[in-house]
């Protein structure tokens, strides 16, 4: 299957980037290439993009994509929570701009056997890099209730996480689950009728939270935000797009504490803290696709993009 992924608020991002021709851009979540294809093409002589990404389709299918580009974009197999060393392995120490595109792709989704999606009986895997040993699987099937619990309420918020969670444990005592199809079974017998019948397919949220815990997705979002902000050069720009409430939170809050990280009691005449703002919020609210990306792209309605700007020395 062709990688195909449909680029969410292309245009916001790019004009979020205020690229510099002569600049160093990274694309942390490269996928199909399409932001990157954009920025590539705006860079000039001196100017650079570095694309990562874990998963080896895109890898593939980007290189082949950007390839027009030559030396000018350079394409690395890992997670953006490794950035610096990335950068460092260039002999590139800072950059002026770097976009995240978070969450799952189309094409992860449709390609049936990476196990993603509720909408095909395949294998349980999820993996978004697939050189991991943690996979969906193991999740269910050796996960403790107390833990499938956890991870369905937190990540999925799933208001029936813990007759979920019962329900997968009482099923994997009889024989092991293997499937994505089984998992649907289990989750649609663990909620009432009545509930099934509103807010979209039953397995939604499950199958979410257990991507995210496979995949570490919000560990990686927390721990990499601060790393992403010190790489930036003065007046550069960290544009993310998020897909859900619990990536936004976490981009949101990252964001405001870099701009204002002051400790001190409102009721100080002065700072005494030392701790100084490493910039700005660019966007005061998140920026939303518009209706028309919306109906052509249906999977762009949850998105929602935030710009942060380092400051200027």
């Amino acid at each position: 299957m062709d990688f195909k992924h449909t680029s969410v608020l292309l245009e916001e991002t790019i004009e979020g980037l205020n690229i510099k021709p002569e600049g160093i851009y990274v694309d942390g979540t490269l996928g199909g290439g399409g932001h990157a294809w954009e920025i590539a093409g705006r860079l000039e002589k001196g100017g650079r993009l570095i694309g990562i990404d874990q998963d080896e389709a895109a890898i593939s299918a980007a290189g082949e994509r950007l390839s027009v580009f030559g030396d000018k974009v350079s394409i690395v197999r890992s997670n953006y929570r490794n950035t610096k060393a990335v950068l460092s392995s260039l002999g590139i120490t800072e950059m002026d701009g770097m976009m995240l595109d978070l969450g799952v792709s189309s094409y992860q989704l449709d390609t049936r056997e990476r196990g993603f999606s509720y909408r095909f009986d395949t294998p349980l895997d999820m993996r978004m890099d697939m050189r991991q040993s943690l996979t969906a699987k193991e999740i269910v099937n050796h996960y403790k209730e107390m833990e499938l619990f956890r991870v369905i309420r937190d990540y999925g918020e799933e208001k029936f996480a813990k007759n979920i969670a019962k329900h997968i444990v009482m099923e994997r005592q009889k024989k092991p689950i293997e499937t994505t199809g089984e998992l649907n079974e289990i989750i649609k017998a663990s909620i009432p009728a009545k509930m099934r019948a509103e807010g979209g397919h039953p397995s939604k949220r499950t199958f979410q939270a257990i991507r995210i815990e496979c995949n570490k997705e919000l560990e990686v979002l927390k721990e990499s935000l601060d790393e992403l902000i010190d790489l930036l050069n003065p007046g550069g720009r960290l544009c993310i797009i998020t897909f859900h409430s619990l990536e936004d939170r976490i981009v949101k809050s990252a964001f405001r504490q870099a701009a204002n990280p002051c400790t001190c009691p409102p009721s100080f005449p002065v700072c005494v803290c030392g701790l100084k703002s490493r910039g700005k919020v660019i966007t005061g609210k998140p920026i939303l696709p518009g209706r028309k990306e919306q109906e052509s792209n249906p999977r762009s309605k949850s998105a929602k993009l935030r710009i942060f700007e380092k400051v200027s020395v």
